[in-house]
């Protein structure tokens, strides 16, 4: 039997649907009481478990040969941990004109946390640009994030973020960074097995994040948040989140180049620099602001699809860029053996 495929036409990810159908789901069965309790408890296991499967997959030898281009990665998250949250900031003149207060707050949560890993790779492979310098540079982001996101959530959202305190903090290192550190440590026996299973783990990967936004949502739909959101804020948030995109894209590809990077390296920066993971986003958020997830959330996921169909187009324009031309060589002396097609290539 030909295995089904998504049609190569449309615009959405298809996650994002199963994000949306969540969503929907929590929106007409809300998880209470009891079930609520129980919706709860499978979330916070199902964040350890995801953090724990993003410490067995990153491999301590590549992120250590990854330092070699220590330059890229400084880029990429200087892009992603100040340039951004500094753009966020930027936002809060736009309350209440665009947004409410906690649309907001999530845009700002949507400017703290890490980069892409597995879009910021496959864009950068179909722009033809350098992939293992992708990998690297999302690996230390989502590293760095897990320490990095906390922290800067707690001194730019302070008591927005359901009440930021020293048990937030311990909940955070408990839930997120004990079970990557874990992972990390058991990696040499169970490495193997999640590369071999890394399919269906994918699977498991994404089921816990639609548990972790069915939770969060039935909260919201229990504690009646949704009540502040109208289709025109909602449209003003994808406004602003647009000028935001554009903006990282446009100081991404031309800082860049700014700094002297060359083609493949610029197109890595452009791709890891310029998005926000959902995947580790959603299960930070659920920490952060609790019962208010909900809203905090939405932002974050708006802007994942906007990111999504966006940088597609712009990773298919770069793959039609013309080869970088070869630089002649001088013509070798009378009586010497060097070759010329030994001459480097500009990059």
């Amino acid at each position: 039997m030909e295995r089904l495929r998504w049609p190569s036409w449309m615009p959405i990810d298809p996650y994002i649907l199963l994000l949306l159908g969540t969503v929907g789901l929590a929106a007409l069965v809300p998880a209470r009481g009891a079930a609520a309790d129980v919706a709860s408890g499978a979330s916070t296991a199902a964040i350890a478990f995801l953090f724990f499967l993003y410490g067995a997959r990153l491999s301590t030898r590549e992120a250590l040969d990854g330092l070699k281009h220590w330059r890229l990665h400084v880029t990429v998250l200087a892009c992603t941990f100040v340039i951004f949250p500094v753009l966020g900031l930027a936002a809060r003149g736009l309350v209440p004109v665009f947004l409410t207060d906690p649309l907001y707050q999530g845009l700002l949560f949507l400017t703290l946390v890490p980069s892409t890993i597995q879009s910021s790779i496959a864009f950068t492979s179909i722009a033809r640009g350098n992939v293992p310098a992708a990998i690297c540079a999302g690996s230390f982001s989502s590293l760095v994030g897990i320490v990095v996101t906390p922290l800067l959530a707690a001194a730019l959202l302070g008591s927005s973020a359901g009440g930021f305190s020293t048990d937030s903090l311990v909940e955070i290192v408990l839930q997120l960074l004990v079970p990557f550190v874990a992972g990390q440590l058991l990696r040499r026996w169970i490495g193997g097995f999640v590369a071999r299973h890394k399919k269906v783990l994918g699977y498991v990967d994404r089921g816990s994040i639609l548990l972790v936004v069915y939770t969060a949502f039935s909260e919201g739909m229990v504690q009646g948040i949704w009540h502040q959101v109208s289709p025109v804020r909602l449209g003003g948030l994808l406004v602003v989140e647009a000028v935001l995109l554009a903006v990282m894209l446009a100081l991404t590809w031309y800082g860049a180049k700014a700094l002297r990077f060359g083609r493949e390296d610029r197109i890595a920066i452009q791709f890891a620099g310029s998005k926000k993971s959902l995947a580790s986003g959603l299960p930070m958020a659920s920490v952060l602001f609790g019962a208010h997830a909900s809203l905090a959330v939405l932002p974050l996921m708006l802007f994942h699809q906007m990111q999504l169909m966006v940088c597609a187009v712009i990773a298919k324009r770069r793959a039609r860029d013309p080869e970088p031309p070869a630089v002649d060589a001088p013509a070798p002396a009378a009586g010497s053996r060097t070759a010329v097609d030994t001459a480097p290539r500009s990059r």
